[in-house]
């Protein structure tokens, strides 16, 4: 009977990690992203089952009180966030991600001492992996869930001595690894390991500025992962294995595409410190104009235009814009007008950002247009429209060999026939860097928030 419920075990958790890689692959494109999502959520509670029903569980009280404690706390946190916010929660629940897995790695640890049953060494080596992801995860999402939530300064933030700092502290783990690997019962150097871990994940977070975030939630997503599969390691869970597995390697090829989507390093994204310096070829505001524009000059150039490209970023996550947005969408396309909007990968405080607040507002997949696709299209455009978005469409990224953005692809607003900007003021994005394209001659300046000034443009279109 015990070997029947084993084998039916394994079997639940080879249909729930099929459904992980079905799902993952339909997450890829936003048209079948949301069945995507179901799927993946149906090969969870199929692994969930599965676990709970197999003969180790001792009991089901405690797991019951998590559960409903989990629940509801999950249920409300989800339901009260803005959209503004969700890279914040996001990046929070990135972090108790590795803490959970953590928890599982120490736990474990602690019951093979107080037990006396000592565990194999491929089982301690997985802790020590389960409790340095783990920890780095859940410390550097707590920072970057501050720095996103504004509670620390959004830009970076280097410690003297970084490097040296850095690489002590990554020796000091070694050493304590090494000491708890020849002998578990070394509890000090166990705890040792387990603060240094956390001190590391504050220590490479803390440098990196707001420019990089999406780059380093993504990363923190794929370290939660990895957490997650080390902790399978340790409880010898293979569905725990391989849907960490999934994750750690999904958002790991995630953060390559954003790291070459600025045309950067993840080596330079982790130490470089980017997103708060300044150009030192740029030149301040004072030395040129922009041209301003009011809401009905700005509602005839789009009205009597024949194509308009729509350039969401996170300004309109702020004043969340997205449904005056549509709404201003579809009040041009009445007219005659074709509409795209032109995605970057970057744009926002997390990967997809703007594809996620464009589907809320029910943006048609059709109309959103990736970086490569709609580069090639601007040339043919009539107006621009960049609502919030600033180092996404700076020139000075094909143009400035002194800037910070230098050599980062950017959506080529400029080769537009006329731009309107929608910016509360002249701000700098999170490079620290002026925008070239705010000062062009075919630039126009809409100053307010995005949310009422686009409500203006759709009146304003219906009075033309």
């Amino acid at each position: 009977m015990a070997d029947v419920l084993f084998t039916g075990t394994q079997l639940a958790y080879l249909a729930a990690a099929s459904l992980f890689i079905v799902g993952l692959k339909q997450l890829g494109s936003p048209a079948t992203a949301r069945n995507g999502n179901r799927l993946g959520a149906i090969g969870m509670a199929i692994a969930i089952v599965a676990t709970l029903l197999d003969r180790q569980i001792l009991g089901y009280r405690d797991i019951a009180i998590g559960l409903a404690i989990g629940t509801a706390v999950g249920a409300i946190a989800a339901y009260r966030v803005a959209m503004t916010a969700m890279p914040q929660m996001v990046g929070f629940l990135n972090g108790l991600g590795g803490l959970s897995s953590s928890l599982v790695a120490i736990g474990a640890s602690w019951h093979a001492v107080t037990a006396l049953q000592p565990m194999a060494g491929d089982q301690n080596f997985s802790i020590l992996l389960g409790i340095a992801i783990g920890n780095v995860t859940f410390s550097g999402s707590v920072l970057a869930f501050a720095k996103l939530q504004g509670i620390l300064p959004g830009g970076p933030v280097v410690l003297p001595f970084q490097k040296v700092v850095d690489g002590l502290l990554l020796v000091g783990f070694v050493v304590a690894s090494g000491m708890f690997l020849q002998d578990t019962t070394n509890l000090p150097a166990f705890a040792i390991a387990n603060l240094i871990s956390l001190i590391l994940g504050v220590v490479l977070v803390l440098p990196i500025g707001g420019g990089d975030m999406p780059v380093v939630i993504s990363l923190l997503n794929s370290l939660s992962g990895l957490a997650a599969s080390a902790a399978g390691f340790v409880v010898q869970n293979n569905a725990l294995v391989v849907s960490g597995a999934l994750v750690g390697a999904s958002g790991l090829i995630l953060t390559q595409i954003m790291c070459k989507a600025m045309n950067r390093s993840l080596g330079s994204v982790v130490f470089g410190g980017f997103g708060g310096g300044t150009s030192s070829g740029a030149r301040g505001p004072e030395t040129r104009t922009t041209k301003e524009i009011d809401s009905e000059e700005a509602a005839m150039l789009l009205g009597y235009a024949r194509s308009v490209a729509i350039v969401p970023g996170y300004g309109m996550a702020v004043a969340q814009a997205q449904h005056a947005v549509r709404e201003l969408a579809d009040a041009l396309e009445k007219r005659g007008v074709e509409v795209k909007f032109a995605i970057h990968p970057v744009a926002g405080r997390m990967p997809g950002h703007m594809n996620v607040l464009l589907a809320e507002a029910n943006v048609p997949y059709s109309q959103l247009c990736d970086m490569e696709d709609i580069n090639a299209q601007f040339e043919n455009v009539d107006v621009a429209l960049v609502i919030g978005a600033n180092d996404v469409v700076n020139p000075a990224a094909r143009s400035d060999r002194s800037s910070p953005i230098y050599g980062m692809p950017i959506l080529e607003v400029d080769k537009a026939k006329h731009a309107i900007a929608i910016k509360r003021g002249m701000s700098k994005g999170f490079a620290g860097v002026e925008n070239e394209l705010f000062f062009a001659n075919k630039t126009s300046m809409l100053f307010g928030n995005a949310k009422e000034v686009v409500a203006q443009l759709s009146a304003a279109l219906k009075q033309l």
